[in-house]
């Protein structure tokens, strides 16, 4: 059994961080079938949390690195659309990081972020509590199924 965890947990935090980049992936799934299976649910809500955090710091860092035509021509967006993201970051402020689990909004809201230049401890902070609340929430509803 050690040794499946191992893979699981391995798997969870892939899972997670590709799933808080643009890859249309649920972490959660995988985390509930790991749960399913007797793993630690401390560990798992822990690998996941790290996984799609660094998966959503990723994003911090094009966004923050790369020019704003290059994330328009990625991304898809129009103009106007690149401006009306910006201007709803702005209009929420940083405290809409603790959302960036929310599926749609928050991946442009971690690459807006870099853009935007965010202080990385506050990115850091609200991005993490969000999404460590998010994966107890779904611990403690898949282990009560």
């Amino acid at each position: 059994m050690e040794y499946f965890a191992g893979f699981g947990h391995i798997g969870l935090f892939i899972a997670a961080f590709l799933a808080a980049t643009v890859l249309p992936l649920s972490s959660e799934i995988v985390l509930s079938a790991l749960l399913l299976n007797g793993l630690s649910p401390v560990t798992l809500v822990l690998t996941a949390t790290a996984g799609n955090v660094l998966g959503s710091l990723t994003n911090y860092g094009l966004g923050f690195w790369a020019n704003r035509v290059v994330i328009k021509k990625w991304s898809g967006m129009s103009e106007d659309d690149f401006a009306r993201a910006e201007q709803r970051f702005v209009k929420y402020g940083i405290i809409s990081l603790f959302f960036a689990w929310v599926p749609v909004i928050g991946d442009p809201l971690t690459v807006m972020a870099g853009v935007l230049r965010v202080r990385l401890h506050w990115f850091l902070i609200l991005v993490t509590a969000g999404k460590f609340l998010r994966y107890v929430v779904i611990s403690h509803l898949a282990l009560k199924v």
